[in-house]
Parts: C-alpha cells; structure tokens; sequence
C-alpha cells in the first residue's frame, strides 16, 4: 500500500513533526483497518437511510430510495442496450439481465422460474452485505431496479419482496410480476410502467 507523502511546502510542518507523521503514516498503511472505499460507501448508505428510518419513518425512507432506485434502473438499462441493441429485451433477456446486474455489485442472485406470467429470483448474497440488517428500505433499490427495468421492456411489472435479507430471512425471494391482473392487484408490491419510447403502446 502506498505511502501518502506530506506536502513541500515551506512551513507546512515542522522537521520533527514531518518526520513523525511520515513514520505514522508507514504503520497504518500496514495496519488491518477495516475501512476501504466499498465499506465506506455501504457504512454511509447504511447510517443515511437509518437516519431516514429514525425521522420520517421506514415507508417515507423507502420512498426516498425509490426515487434513487428509478433513476439508477432507467440508466442500467440504457448501458445495458447501449451494448445489446435498442429493441426492448425479451423476458429471458430480462431475467438474465436482472441477474447480471446484481453479479456485477457482489450479488448473489439467482433465477427461480421465469413464466409469461412473472420472474422469480432468490438472492443468497445481498451487494450492502450485513449492512442491510434492520435496513429494509434500501430494499426498495431493489424493487425500483428490477420494476423500472422489466417494465420499460416488457410494459409492466410489479415487484413483490417476499422474503429479504434486511428483514432477517437467509436470502431473498423476489417476484417480478409481468401482467396486471385483479390477483396481482391485491399483492404487496409497487407497480411500474413503461416510460420510455412505446409507452403508449403498451397501456
């Protein structure tokens, strides 16, 4: 590990304290802290949506993180066309995709089944790792990526998290529903629609 090096400039610090600092920054670059710039970034998403959960509570946090997860989710799926083509990815495209994502953050995720009428996916490995644990509004990253991807290809989705890690579970069992139907109306979940070019072909 490289060793930071102290600016040169004059009275920047003193010979002695110079010479003192240099020798502290060798010991901790060899010293096993637990900080890297992936733990950091999980600690502080961690400790932002806790604090989101302590003052406006776990439903208006989650809100706020659907909003980030939207957005994230219309731009995953433009890199993904932008490398497989612009005509909308069909449902095993989807589901692979879906997996692919999560792979590429450390994700464990994993096809169930994929029918005309839904995806299901279990996930043994959760990308905030322990940092999701009593965290389940960052869950909704999940549900807003998977919704506003499957939707913009596929016209419409409805994310059902039966089972999650941040509440407790082993792993989680995530449902992407594809078709609008008055049983599906009634399932926990958010619905998301196709925004994007063909909008208004598939309503």
């Amino acid at each position: 590990m490289a060793v930071p090096s102290l600016p040169d400039r004059p009275g920047s610090a003193a010979p002695d304290s110079a010479a003192g600092i240099r020798r502290s920054l060798r010991t901790l670059a060899e010293a096993d802290v637990a900080l890297d710039k992936d733990r950091f970034l999980r600690s502080l998403l961690r400790v932002l949506t806790g604090t989101l959960q302590d003052v406006v509570g776990v439903d208006e946090a989650s809100g706020f993180v659907s909003v980030v997860g939207q957005s994230l989710g219309e731009q995953i799926d433009r890199a993904y066309h932008e490398r497989l083509g612009d005509e909308p990815f069909d449902r095993d495209r989807v589901a692979a995709v879906l997996v692919d994502l999560k792979r590429r953050i450390d994700g464990d995720f994993f096809v169930i089944e994929a029918t005309e009428e839904r995806i299901v996916l279990g996930n043994r490995r959760c990308p905030f790792g322990h940092k999701v644990l009593g965290r389940p509004s960052l869950c909704m990253m999940t549900s807003n990526v998977f919704g506003t991807i499957s939707a913009e290809n596929l016209g419409f989705a409805k994310v059902e998290l039966q089972e999650t890690i941040a509440e407790g579970a082993q792993g989680c069992r995530v449902l992407v529903h594809l078709r609008k139907t008055p049983a599906v109306d009634e399932l926990a979940g958010r619905e998301y629609y196709r925004v994007g070019p063909g909008a208004a072909e598939s309503e």
